[in-house]
């Protein structure tokens, strides 16, 4: 364990990944390889298709673009360092690096916390009010939802990196984690860390919970609407719209509930392995859950690759 002068900061941090054990380290490292060119090519795929295929110019398909090039950009932000790191004796990260790798995963993993909530908005329109949907769920509107949720998300997570940035880190510079996240960092800091905490479980939770409360209210208003269509053919089509946003909502903010809603005293590995569910998997699934069951989207990946073979 590398210790530092206990009168200053350190200068980089030492990531310790998902195994400290060096037989692990080459599996690993093909597994998350393969994880992340996946997720690169499964979301690329998602964009470029609804890009070309003028049946696909719809809000929520708008609103799938987004999220596919939010995925490729949190991957970006954590995967490779990973991949480095599995391969390096010395799995280091400076300090200016951790601090801007913090900031870029906060900001786009509240950004798709805030696009899941754009999205269940938009089912609600489309099954509860279907006469309005084109007026309500207009173009305007849709680019001020996506506005809205990469401002709110930078601002959130700019104010939680300069509170970390003002603590010392001056015994251990061993994080047990894969990435600089926040719950890690505040348990190495050597001063106190009341307001980081204070602005977690209320600022943080605000911005976190917000947009989980906007799904559920959202879905619970489709339910009732669901439950008084007369026939079963009726019900199955209304759910099938919802059916791949709800996986992904279950997927991502189930696993975020587990690592942030917990005392920080409790944080263990299977934090670490939880992370891994919301950042690199869900990502990586999000372009077959909306495509393997979605007959639109299907008909738009097939038109891409007709006319890339042609």
């Amino acid at each position: 364990m590398e210790r530092v002068n206990q009168t200053s900061s350190v200068s980089e941090f030492i990531l310790l990944g998902l195994s400290s054990r060096p037989e692990d380290q080459k599996p690993l490292f093909a597994l998350f390889f393969i994880m992340y060119v996946v997720t690169i090519a499964g979301n690329v795929l998602i964009i470029l298709a609804i890009r070309s295929d003028t049946q696909l110019q719809t809000p929520m398909y708008f609103f799938l673009s987004i999220l596919s090039f939010i995925d490729v950009c949190y991957t970006t932000t954590i995967v490779p360092k990973m991949l480095v790191n599995f391969l390096s004796k010395k799995k280091s990260i400076s300090y200016a690096e951790c601090m801007t790798q913090m900031y870029f995963f906060l900001a786009f993993a509240n950004t798709e916390s805030y696009l899941l909530a754009a999205m269940a908005i938009d089912r609600y329109v489309a099954i509860c009010d279907p006469f309005h949907y084109v007026t309500t769920m207009s173009r305007r509107r849709c680019a001020l939802l996506v506005t809205f949720s990469c401002s709110i998300s930078h601002l959130h997570s700019l104010l939680l990196v300069l509170l970390i940035n003002r603590l010392l880190f001056c015994d251990s510079n061993i994080i047990h984690h894969f990435l600089c996240d926040i719950n890690p960092l505040l348990k190495l800091s050597c001063s106190s860390t009341l307001v980081n905490e204070i602005v977690i479980n209320t600022e943080g939770l605000i911005t976190l919970v917000s947009p989980f409360i906007c799904v559920i209210i959202s879905y619970l208003r489709i339910l009732i609407a669901v439950l008084k269509i007369p026939s079963a053919a009726g019900k199955h089509k209304a759910f099938s719209t919802c059916g791949s946003h709800v996986t992904m909502v279950t997927l991502f903010y189930g696993s975020i509930i587990y690592v942030y809603f917990r005392p920080l005293s409790t944080y263990t590995i299977k934090d670490r392995v939880a992370t891994v569910i919301y950042t690199v998997l869900s990502s990586m699934l999000n372009p077959f859950i909306y495509s393997l069951r979605n007959k639109d989207m299907k008909r738009g990946l097939r038109k891409l690759m007709s006319r890339r073979m042609s």
